[in-house]
């Protein structure tokens, strides 16, 4: 796991756009196409916005989610509606490459178990992500695998519906998807931050994010987080 350090979070943030990009232009130079899942909050709307400005081939780039929380379509508690508002909108990502999670399906599980076939089928086969980008909470909670949760002990589906944490129960991707990504970047930034980041650092397993692997993993994050 490399740990990339920015002064502020701004700058943090465009750092992990710019390696966003990079990769972007690679894997489409090289295999047509790139697979992109992204985590919400505030932090990733500074990335999303910083990406947004860059020349990519948006065509052939499809986004997915690493998680949602279930409420209606358009609800600022969703993931997908900040998503829209400071990348999709400003992009020109054909419809066809966006992958937001079915969360207003009447039964969400199973929702989330036909996402999961559809992108297995349109990626060949192999539910992989080319890049995952992820988040830290200050409980040590990624994507929605969250403390004491159920899903943590999944090993077999790759989508999977939460218990209700903070007000919402989620879909989310889990433990074998995340570890299937050819790269997973985190970005934390604040001070609130900094001891689950030391804990991710230290490989602690006793955390959800702990569990995630760590040799295709890169950190951005600012100073404060930084310790």
């Amino acid at each position: 796991m490399r740990l990339i350090v920015a002064p502020n979070p701004s700058e943090t943030a465009a750092q992990a756009a710019q390696h966003i990009a990079e990769l972007a232009r690679d894997y489409v130079n090289r295999q047509g196409r790139f697979w992109l899942a992204v985590s919400g909050g505030g932090t990733p709307a500074l990335m999303f916005a910083a990406l947004a400005d860059m020349d990519l081939p948006w065509s052939q780039v499809h986004v997915a989610q690493v998680d949602e929380r279930v409420a209606p379509e358009g609800s600022p508690d969703r993931n997908w509606t900040g998503l829209r508002e400071h990348l999709l909108s400003r992009v020109p990502v054909p419809s066809g490459n966006r992958h937001p999670m079915p969360v207003t399906a009447g039964d969400p599980e199973r929702a989330g178990r036909e996402y999961a076939g559809v992108l297995r089928e349109l990626m060949g086969g192999r539910l992989e992500f080319d890049l995952v980008h992820l988040g830290l909470g200050d409980d040590g909670h990624t994507a929605s695998l969250v403390p004491g949760d159920p899903v943590l002990d999944e090993h077999t589906r790759d989508v999977a519906l939460t218990a209700p944490y903070r007000g919402h129960r989620r879909l989310t991707l889990t433990w074998p998807a995340l570890n299937r990504a050819k790269h997973i970047l985190w970005l934390v930034c604040g001070p609130d931050k900094a001891p689950m980041l030391a804990r991710l650092q230290g490989g602690d397993r006793s955390i959800p994010a702990g569990r995630v692997d760590k040799a295709r993993a890169v950190v951005f994050s600012d100073r404060a987080a930084a310790g």
